[in-house]
């Protein structure tokens, strides 16, 4: 196969390994209700609609600006999960 042919397949999986990751998170911020849980699930979410988004639409590729962008909102809800949990409480 060449790489023009597994790449939608790596992208799916890509996907849907973020979104399990999403749905951990989404199982510990139930139980836990801690924000950081939920931050991390979203992040992994925005993630796999853009892989799976990426892996539909073969035009751009990773190199597009609006993938850079969606990424930079999904670590930066990472690091905004960790800013949150470690700033002091007064």
């Amino acid at each position: 196969m060449s790489p023009a042919e597994i790449n939608p397949v790596l992208q799916g999986c890509i996907s849907a390994l973020a979104l399990v990751a999403g749905l951990f998170f989404l199982r510990f911020w139930l139980s836990t209700r801690d924000r950081f849980f939920i931050f991390f699930a979203a992040s992994f979410w925005i993630e796999a609609a853009n892989r799976l988004y990426m892996g539909l639409n073969a035009q751009g590729g990773e190199s597009a600006p609006v993938h850079f962008g969606i990424r930079l909102l999904s670590y930066g809800l990472i690091l905004l999960a960790i800013w949150d949990k470690n700033r002091s409480r007064e």
